[in-house]
């Protein structure tokens, strides 16, 4: 191990030099022009579509028109899911025997949308529904035992329905089942072993090799599918509530879910969100009508605005006291009800936001002053007085600042409860495994992770779970790949073209946006630096015939390119008083070789 680990120390040392002369490595699909004539043939599109397509695993006919042309019609039968049937039944009986039924959710969008989901559907078809949240600070994560204490002193019910958690609380579910409280957990968390003992455990994770596993679902989506399962099981039993309910008005909650919870947009989920953004947009929720007003949404929606506008501020309730405010939202009735709330959420944001740039600002300093990167692979900082409902966000503008795996940590009474975000390669909860004895608590996967820890430990802690790293992440891991569609030329990027390339959206996760390399291109003129602070620049590039616009967001005093370079960009249409022309989102550059 010592020989290894001096040589890897080694091969780090030497690649740094050549590392830090461009900010990402530029990774190109590798261009299949056969594969992509044969493609844009058959769906009649262009060749650069066809090979974008390719990079995203299409080239079947049928699954290649079914992502580009999705439709609600070709969702799969939600009794494929696992134990569906069982909890539906279980579903029925309460209605049948007049139960109280308790939705017990989480703090995050997904949590709140798919409780509020629920809430709403059980109640129009005829069940006696409570709906609760845990609070963060007091209860913790999930169907704890304190959460699960809470909740039935205020509702008692035999049946509750544990929504975006609940896959790992064996302890908690076996309490609940010796006071005679039944549960269903509906689910897309990674499951215990053993499972806990719920009546009806719905969960993605337990398929089994079956096409339509659902993996790609979040909680929200789940929910969708119990409703749609409910709905279809009514009609068969001719409930009149259920032959004149209609599910799809209940999209625009799974578009907001889905997104926010950064699950891949593929599958399932491709099919649900383009349809969910079209209602969020013209939606008549009272609450997500005042929540698009204090958030400034204009149309067209897409996913920046749910993930970077809408989802923050329903985020902010649950971060900084509690997620309740949130759920009466989406829940209100009237826009007298919902305005007051939608202006709470946009204070708590704005607390949010000074909070996590201020401790942002306190880890990044601290790591600045003693940040050695052949030494230091994992970032770890704690503070007692760090608000523990933020320290998630602050470890991603971490990452962010110093490309490494990142842990924040805040004061929790004698113990700290912290956050970590990861790079690719490196895998954090089975880090955190391997640190088990110096930690109380942990959870998570590979991109991220939780942890309780107790803050005497916290410098061996650091310690471990660095040598740990120093052996599990190649040199070049450090430096943040940049994943590239193809190459391109200035003459292609019309508007038109950039009309169809669109066919690909809604892009997020596991649905990149477009990313596109021209090479040898020039400044037409000088740079010009723009907005708040002149934080960003706004470049026009030439290739001697063409002249395109390209933005450079948060350029900051980066060094502007002269002479030939070569570009890395996503396209994009800029529509200003009724014209539409090309604009380029600058990703990165390099000279041209």
């Amino acid at each position: 191990m010592p020989l290894e680990h001096a040589a890897r120390c080694f091969v780090t040392t030497t690649a740094f030099a050549k590392l830090e002369s461009m900010k990402y490595r530029w990774s190109i699909a590798p261009a299949q022009p056969e594969l992509a004539r044969h493609l844009a043939k058959t769906h009649a599109v262009s060749p650069l579509l066809a090979q974008c397509l390719i990079n995203r695993g299409f080239s079947e006919p049928e699954e290649t028109s079914t992502f580009l042309s999705p439709r609600l019609k070709q969702l799969a039968d939600p009794f494929l899911l696992p134990n569906m049937r069982a909890a539906i039944d279980r579903l029925w009986l309460a209605r049948e025997n007049d139960e109280k039924v308790v939705v017990f959710g989480d703090y995050d969008v997904d949590g709140v949308t798919s409780t509020t989901l629920l809430t709403e559907v059980l109640r129009e078809l005829g069940w006696s529904v409570q709906s609760y949240l845990p609070h963060r600070m007091d209860e913790g994560y999930g169907l704890s035992q304190d959460g699960v204490d809470n909740c039935l002193a205020k509702y008692p019910t035999s049946l509750l329905l544990a929504v975006d958690c609940g896959s790992t609380a064996v302890e908690s579910i076996a309490s609940l089942k010796k006071r005679g409280t039944d549960v269903i957990v509906l689910d897309h968390h990674q499951v215990s072993s053993p499972a806990p003992e719920a009546v009806a455990l719905v969960n993605p994770q337990l398929s089994n090799g079956d096409q339509s596993n659902f993996q790609e679902l979040c909680s929200a989506g789940l929910a969708f599918k119990l409703a749609h399962a409910l709905v279809k099981d009514g009609r068969e039993k001719g409930f009149p509530e259920a032959l004149e309910f209609d599910v799809r008005p209940l999209l625009d909650l799974v578009a907001l879910g889905t997104v926010a919870d950064l699950v891949p947009l593929i599958g399932e989920n491709r099919i649900m969100v383009p349809e969910g953004l079209r209602r969020l947009e013209t939606t008549q929720r009272p609450g997500l009508v005042a929540l698009k007003e204090v958030a400034q949404v204009t149309p067209p929606l897409g996913t920046y605005h749910v993930g970077f506008q809408l989802g923050p501020r329903l985020n902010a309730a649950g971060r900084m006291e509690n997620a309740e405010v949130a759920l009466r939202l989406l829940l209100s009735k009237s826009p007298s009800e919902a305005e007051p709330m939608a202006q709470a959420l946009e204070s708590q944001n704005r607390e949010r936001q000074q909070i996590d740039r201020s401790i942002a600002e306190q880890v990044t300093g601290a790591v600045r002053a003693k940040f050695d990167p052949e030494r230091d692979y994992v970032i770890v900082e704690g503070q007692m007085l760090w608000h523990i409902g933020v320290v998630g966000i602050v470890a991603s503008r971490v990452l962010r600042e110093f490309y490494r795996p990142t842990i924040v940590l805040g004061g929790d009474g004698d113990t700290w409860r912290g956050s970590g975000r990861s790079i690719e390669g490196f895998d954090l909860a089975a880090a955190l495994r391997e640190c088990d004895d110096l930690l109380i608590r942990h959870g998570g996967h590979a991109m991220a992770a939780g942890l309780t820890i107790d803050p005497a430990k916290l410098d061996e802690f650091r310690v471990r779970i660095n040598e740990i790293a120093r052996m599990r992440i190649r040199p070049e891991l450090l430096q943040p790949e940049l994943r590239l569609d193809a190459e391109t030329e200035l003459a292609q990027l019309t508007v038109e073209r950039l009309d169809e390339l669109s066919r690909i959206e809604p892009t997020g996760q596991g649905n990149p946006a477009i990313s596109l390399v021209t090479r040898g291109v020039a400044l037409a003129e000088p740079p010009r630096r723009i907005g708040k602070e002149n934080k960003h620049v706004k470049l026009i590039v030439t290739d001697g015939v063409h002249r395109v616009e390209a933005l450079w967001w948060n350029a900051g005093s980066s060094a502007m390119p002269e002479g030939a370079f070569d570009i890395a960009f996503k396209p994009k249409i800029n529509e200003f008083r009724g014209s539409r022309s090309v604009q380029l989102n600058l990703l990165d550059w390099q000279t041209a070789s």
